[in-house]
């Protein structure tokens, strides 16, 4: 599949498509392939909710279609929950090849289908790169119509494509936190607080009495011993580490000066509204932005995520679009951090452009009545909206009835047949050059989407060719519909040749 939109190429900025995401995913794996550093997905929740318009009921005709052509099984026979999976599995196995060896994949779900969510993601990724299961409180208060329990939360699962090789960012430290240190001995090494000096773990020679500069002798509680020894206390007590109270009759403590802790706060995996907000805001910011779509998340949700999952160089993916606010969140972040995120939208529904899009327009631009100053102001940047183009059909391709461009089908092969995806795109080489070129290969593809060209002799791989390639004394790749030397010839000058289908030359 690839993508069509107005310029020759795929540009390297923020991309919004509109289109089947499966079919999105599979047009991005020739250039992205294995380069997407963060993943954030919110599907349908599969409640059956008729006015969800995303048709996250599991009998809308968009399942319906897409289980009548790619389910192996019956679809009308299928439980609710079974055709979700159905529907997820080739989406995430598609975002599983194109997550960076470090990359990370955020999935927010409900009660309903987290339990088969994570079943499924332990297959794809591996029950190993399992990281965490986030509690999100998406509402501010109880829900009393509730029939049993006010559901208040929803789930962000988090898999990782390489547990050992991922780690989140440290959360920033709020203003709360920092206030919990002073100075209350005007130390000159700046603000501290105090923490208990002993500890549960007991080792008898830490079990001994200590005296106070009052002349109180203090020892630890029954059971427990300081967590220092005698002569690290004296050390601890020289250097101004150990707080005694103003009065110095205190039970000692330790001094942790807020310069010593870590510049970041380690997340947890219960998020307050307070913190990342909740439904109800993000149905407030998008109304202010004149737009409305049912339950969006909120940027701040999106915004936490992105800080946890991304550097500021960053490609983040969402394939389930819905209102925008993966791209909203992406430019918010980089406008705090000077960070330069990119973003790739997809969205299948009819409204991509006139809400998915629409949004970032409108965050790019500027919202009067936004609360926040930066947004108000608009956060910067662009992107270019795409459409899904025809798929490179095989059957077509063969026939000569629909032949690619040169570009998409080099990336197709590069992809296909080598495992490589472009960053920046394949441009059209100059004739006899090669279209791509790593560490150690050079590709070459001979070529034309042009019928009488592919009839005559020069779509074939001929022995004046391979002399100049032999002469960049580099290993090489040729693609092409036929060659006039032997693999035997060619092995000695480190060429490899890869026929292209015979019918494509015949019938062209």
């Amino acid at each position: 599949t690839n993508v069509r939109h107005s310029e020759a190429s795929i540009p390297d900025g923020n991309l919004i498509i509109h289109g089947d995401n499966l079919l999105a995913l599979k047009a991005l794996l020739p250039r992205y392939a294995g380069r997407v550093n963060c993943i954030y997905i919110d599907p349908p929740y599969n409640t059956g909710n008729d006015t969800w318009v995303y048709k996250d009921n599991v009998n809308s005709p968009l399942l319906q279609e897409w289980l009548s052509q790619n389910s192996e099984v019956d679809g009308e026979d299928l439980e609710r929950h079974e055709k979700w999976l159905c529907m997820m599995w080739p989406r995430l196995q598609l975002l599983k090849d194109l997550l960076a060896e470090d990359g990370v994949i955020f999935v927010s779900i409900d009660d309903n289908e987290q339990h088969r969510l994570r079943a499924v993601m332990d297959e794809v990724f591996g029950e190993l790169n399992c990281v965490t299961n986030v509690v999100w409180e998406k509402k501010y208060s109880p829900q009393n119509d509730a029939k049993w329990f006010s559901d208040n939360h929803d789930f962000v699962v988090c898999y990782a494509s390489d547990k050992t090789s991922w780690q989140p960012s440290l959360l920033p430290r709020s203003e709360k936190q920092n206030a919990r240190y002073t100075n209350r001995d005007n130390d000159p090494r700046g603000p501290w607080k105090s923490s208990g000096l002993d500890v549960k773990t007991y080792l008898a020679e830490n079990d001994y009495p200590i005296t106070t500069p009052s002349g109180r002798i203090v020892n630890p509680p029954t059971g427990r011993c300081w967590v220092v020894s005698k002569e690290r206390l004296q050390e601890l007590i020289s250097d101004n580490r150990i707080w005694f109270g103003k009065d110095g009759s205190n039970v000692p403590s330790i001094k942790r000066f807020l310069a010593d802790v870590k510049d970041g706060v380690t997340p947890l995996t219960v998020w307050r509204y307070d913190d990342v907000g909740h439904n109800q805001s993000g149905t407030q910011e998008l109304r202010r932005m004149g737009l409305e779509f049912p339950n969006p998340k909120p940027h701040t949700l999106l915004k936490r995520i992105l800080h946890l999952g991304t550097q500021q160089d960053a490609i983040v993916l969402d394939s389930f679009a819905g209102g925008g606010t993966t791209g909203h969140a992406t430019l918010a972040l980089n406008r705090e951090d000077g960070g330069n995120r990119r973003f790739i939208l997809v969205e299948c529904e009819d409204y991509a452009d006139t809400i998915t899009a629409e949004r970032v327009r409108r965050v790019i631009k500027g919202v009067p009545d936004a609360k926040d100053e930066a947004l108000r102001e608009g956060l910067g940047g662009s992107f270019t909206y795409c459409t899904l183009g025809e798929p490179i059909d095989s059957e077509q391709m063969l026939s000569g009835e629909a032949l690619p461009s040169y570009v998409d089908l080099a990336s197709h092969l590069l992809h296909t047949a080598v495992g490589k995806s472009v960053a920046g795109g394949i441009p059209q080489p100059a004739d006899g050059d090669p279209f791509h070129a790593d560490e150690e290969t050079d590709y070459y593809l001979l070529y034309r989407p042009d019928a009488d060209w592919l009839r005559g002799p020069d779509s074939m791989f001929t022995t004046a060719f391979a002399d100049r390639i032999t002469q960049r004394e580099r290993p090489a790749v040729v693609f092409a519909a036929g060659k006039y030397m032997s693999q035997r010839d060619l092995t000695p000058r480190k060429i490899t040749f890869c026929q292209l289908p015979y019918e494509l030359h015949r019938s062209g």
